[in-house]
C-alpha cells in the first residue's frame, strides 16, 4: 500500500465513521476500486486506521467523558451525570454481547465487498428515512430512560451485521424514540466510545499476533493521523448540521451509492 492510498483511506474513514453513511461500506468500495488486495497487512491497516476516529471522539468529548467517569462512582442515579453514565453503560451491554456472539457468523455472511457495501448502504438509507418520517423530535436528552438505553443498545447491535453504520443505527434509533436530532446524535456519539474501545482493542490484539506492524508502520501513521483529524472535523460538522437540517440527504446518498454498488456487482 502506498502513502497516497493510506492518506485517501484515512480521509474516507474519518469522513464516514461518524456521519451516518457506513464507514465500512465506503472502505470496502474504495479498497475494491483502488485494487488493493485483501491481505494480513491490509487487515492490520484497516483495524488501526479505525482507531483514529476513536481518538478524535475521545478528544472532542474528553471533558464530558471525564465528568461521566467521575460521576459513575457516586450513588447510582443520584445526579444527572451519574444517570447518563449508567445509561451509556446499559446501552453498551447489548452491543458488546452482540459483537461477541455474532462476530464469526457475520464474517461468513458475505465474501463480496460490493454486496456487503450494498447491504450496509441500503439498510442505512431505509433506517434514516424511517427515523425522519416517524420520529417526532419532541424529546431532549435529559428525558432519557433505561428503556431508551436498552433500545438504543439494540440498535447499535445492527452495526455488527452487514447493515447500517453504527452512527446511522443509533441516531435513527434515538429519533425513533422521539428524541430530536441533536439529542439522538449526541447520545450516539457518547455511547459509541465504549464499544469502539472494546472492538478496537480486540482487533488490535489480533493485529499484534500477525507480527507485521513494522511492515505497515509508515502508511499506518499516515492513515491514523489523517482519520483522526478528519474524524474530529466530521464530529464537529455533524453536531452543527443536525440542529437545523434533516437526515434525508444522507438517506438519499446511501440509496444512490447502494444502487451503484449493485450495478457494478452485476457488471
Amino acid at each position: 500500500m502506498s502513502t497516497l492510498h493510506a492518506l485517501f483511506l484515512g480521509i474516507i474513514e474519518g469522513l464516514t465513521e461518524f456521519i451516518p453513511v457506513s464507514s465500512t461500506a465506503h472502505m470496502l468500495i474504495v479498497q475494491k476500486f483502488l485494487n488493493i488486495p485483501s491481505s494480513n497487512a491490509m487487515f492490520a491497516f484497516l483495524v488501526l486506521v479505525q482507531i483514529g476516529p476513536l481518538a478524535a471522539l475521545l478528544v472532542y468529548f474528553w471533558k464530558y467523558y471525564w465528568a461521566l467517569i467521575q460521576a459513575f462512582f457516586a450513588k447510582p442515579f443520584s445526579t444527572s451525570e451519574n444517570e447518563m453514565a449508567w445509561y451509556i453503560l446499559i446501552a453498551t451491554i447489548p452491543a458488546l454481547l452482540g459483537g461477541w456472539l455474532l462476530k464469526d457468523v457475520v464474517q461468513n455472511l458475505f465474501q463480496n465487498p460490493l454486496l456487503e457495501a450494498f447491504m450496509r448502504l441500503s439498510s442505512a438509507a431505509i433506517l434514516l428515512f424511517l427515523a425522519e418520517w416517524f420520529g417526532k423530535g419532541t424529546r431532549h436528552l435529559d428525558s432519557i430512560t433505561w428503556l431508551d438505553s436498552i433500545v438504543l443498545g439494540l440498535f447499535q447491535v445492527l452495526a455488527v451485521f452487514p447493515g447500517s453504520s453504527r452512527s446511522g443505527s443509533t441516531i435513527a434509533g434515538g429519533m425513533l424514540r422521539n428524541f430530536d436530532r441533536p439529542s439522538a446524535t449526541r447520545f450516539a456519539f457518547l455511547m459509541a466510545a465504549p464499544v469502539m474501545i472494546a472492538a478496537g482493542g480486540y482487533e488490535f490484539l489480533a493485529v499484534i499476533k500477525l507480527h507485521i506492524l513494522h511492515v505497515i508502520l509508515a502508511p499506518m501513521a499516515v492513515g491514523f493521523i489523517t482519520a483522526a483529524i478528519v474524524g474530529w472535523l466530521s464530529i464537529r460538522w455533524l453536531i452543527n448540521y443536525v440542529r437545523d437540517h434533516s437526515l434525508y440527504i444522507f438517506s438519499a446518498y446511501c440509496a444512490i451509492v447502494s444502487l451503484l454498488c449493485l450495478v457494478f456487482l452485476f457488471i
